[in-house]
């Protein structure tokens, strides 16, 4: 029943930021997870990040303290901000919602 698109991707050179943001359609407050998640040829599905209803973040272990997720519930909208980006972060990112299908996602790309 849940959507999400994601937006905010772009180019940067390496060490640069960006924020992604994921509008949500429904109120999130009553979504108990949403999920940050990346894509490459290697790893179709890997989470990057998590936010519980509750406010509730966990990173996994690559992020090494560079990303924070955020939620405005008012916005409807989840937000990862991506801070020192490194070229191996060059993916496709996508949000989803627990048990919402896959939105189109917004693309990354970290090179000189």
């Amino acid at each position: 029943q849940l959507q999400a698109v994601e937006s905010g991707g772009g180019s940067v050179q390496p060490g640069g930021s960006l924020t992604l943001s994921c509008t949500i359609s429904g109120d999130i407050s009553e979504i108990y997870l949403v999920a940050w998640y990346r894509h490459t040829r290697e790893r179709t599905h890997e989470v990057v990040a998590t936010i519980t209803k509750f406010g509730g973040t966990k990173y996994s272990d690559f992020v090494g303290g560079r990303y924070t997720v955020s939620r405005d519930i008012i916005k409807n909208t989840v937000y990862l901000r991506m801070n020192d980006l490194r070229p191996e972060d060059t993916a496709a990112y996508s949000c989803k919602p627990a048990d919402a299908s896959w939105g189109p996602g917004t693309q990354v790309t970290v090179s000189s």
